[in-house]
């Protein structure tokens, strides 16, 4: 740092100036050559197998530390009456200790949070699961409420729900991911309160709890995607210094991926295929995706797929275009002509195209495979129809029944109800005659209609000769023109 320097992260408020002092006096009231000496006195004595007499002294050394305030003191005799219990490997024992410490009268919350940790670093050595499960219960209630250790809960929680979702029991561990809402932990780092987030939305996915995983998911803003990763100890918006994330907590892109991943889950589900298209278009924008061509190949397939299944409209034809404009559609000139297909205005004839797209279709097994594939299929057809029927419109205004069957490659029975239904969603104007066998597109004009067009006509043209008429004037006082003069 820069002598000279100041910001929130380096800047010692007078509350910390005032509570390092204080601790500086209690520590010089302490002989800790001489607490050592009698910790280590009570770890030979419980090691010679006089256990309750070793935690017993210990406890009294923590129980006079502890009603002195000295947190560093009363730290070091908390952690060796967890570690005589760990070394003899007695759960049980050390499960009772660390909710005897716990519950201690003026317990410092110095202390609580370092025995906690503490503990939490033997899960890793439990002999048996039912003795993980039993130890973080155990922690959980110690932390349950408590503000100062809601990191450790948090990471408590996600550990029991893992276990619990690799027994198969999705329903249990979403729940128990769902009692903690770790969006308002100030000192959590943010790519870790993504991570679990993430989990929650999946285990609900994992449910089929659609709802609440739409809920949760938009606790995450796809602008934290964008900006810079926070550092351990650095002073957070809340006023709280960021704790550095929980090991194996994935880096910012790959939590952008695991979000859109989890996102195109939700929205296949409705089939929305716009937004499934929107969420591939930020996948394939990530620099790691982008820089591979095996990664960005699939994901660029992915997006032109879904913008050719999405209906027709505004935002539709939008993506529709931009896509067609991306430069590594060269090295894939079927997907290339698919989009040129339905930017193009001429009718497309579905036996044709299903011929030549049925094996990449067939390839594609994430989108036309499954439960699901049989409808995307008949999706892909309808989108066809309605571009064909868009194009029709534009070069008919009025067409026989048969002949517009004939150019849809459908039944007359068919034509009709794809036509009523682009109809109902305004994306077309017709109107069947069904005793003539006619469909006819072109709209009828009102005579209101031409009235108030010849109107706003004239309004027009008054108002371009009033503006010519001020030119004139304008010019002629310039030159000192007299208009009407002989």
């Amino acid at each position: 740092m820069v002598v000279g320097e100041f910001n929130a992260s380096n800047i010692a408020t007078e509350e910390d100036k005032r509570e390092d002092a204080e601790q500086a006096k209690k520590d010089a009231q302490v002989d800790y050559s001489k607490l050592e000496a009698d910790i280590e006195a009570n770890k030979t004595l419980a090691a010679q197998g006089s256990m309750s007499d070793a935690l017993e002294g210990l406890l009294n050394l923590e129980k006079v530390q502890r009603l002195a305030e000295n947190s560093r003191a009363t730290k070091l005799c908390c952690t060796a009456i967890l570690e005589i219990c760990f070394v003899a490997k007695d759960w049980k024992l050390l499960n009772e200790h660390i909710i005897l410490l716990a519950k201690r009268r003026s317990q410092l919350k110095q202390v609580v949070q370092a025995f906690t940790r503490q503990a939490m670093g033997y899960l890793a050595d439990t002999p048996d699961k039912e003795t993980k499960i039993e130890l973080i219960k155990t922690l959980q209630s110690v932390t349950e409420g408590k503000i100062y250790v809601e990191i450790e809960r948090a990471r408590l929680t996600r550990q029991l729900a893992a276990i619990k979702e690799a027994d198969g029991e999705i329903d249990e561990a979403a729940e128990i991911m769902q009692e903690v809402a770790v969006e308002t932990f100030g000192a959590m780092a943010k790519s870790e309160k993504i991570a679990f987030i993430l989990d929650q939305v999946r285990l609900c996915l994992d449910r089929k709890d659609f709802t609440r995983a739409l809920i949760l998911s938009k606790k995450v803003s796809p602008r934290v995607f964008k900006s810079r990763a926070e550092e351990a100890g650095e002073i957070g918006i809340e006023g709280t210094a960021i704790e550095a994330p929980a090991e194996g907590t994935p880096d910012m892109e790959t939590l952008k991926l695991r979000y859109y991943e989890l996102m195109i889950r939700y929205h296949q589900n409705t089939d929305n295929y716009l937004e499934i298209c929107r969420c591939y278009k930020s996948i394939y924008d990530t620099p790691s995706i982008i820089a591979d061509s095996a990664k960005f190949t699939p994901v660029l397939k992915n997006i032109i797929w879904n913008v050719v299944l999405a209906p027709n409209g505004t935002e539709q034809v939008t993506l529709l275009n931009n896509t067609a404009e991306d430069k590594k559609l060269n090295d894939l000139p079927e997907y290339k002509q698919l989009l040129d297909i339905f930017i193009t205005n001429e009718v497309v004839r579905w036996s044709q195209l299903k011929a030549q797209y049925e094996g990449e279709m067939a390839a594609n097994t994430q989108l036309f495979g499954g439960e699901a594939g049989a409808k995307r299929g008949d999706d892909f057809r309808l989108r066809v129809v309605e571009h064909n029927v868009l194009v029709i419109a534009k070069y008919y205004a009025r067409v026989t029944t048969a002949r517009l069957a004939e150019l849809l490659d459908l039944t007359p029975e068919e034509t009709e109800k794809r036509l009523s239904d682009m109809v109902v969603k305004k994306a077309v104007y017709a109107r069947i005659d069904r005793p003539a066998g006619f469909v006819v597109f072109q709209k009828r004009t009102e005579a209101s209609d031409i009235l108030n067009s010849w109107s706003r006509n004239m309004a027009k043209l008054l108002d371009l000769v009033d503006k010519s008429c001020q030119q004139i004037q304008k010019d002629a006082m310039t030159h000192k023109i007299t208009i009407g003069s002989a």
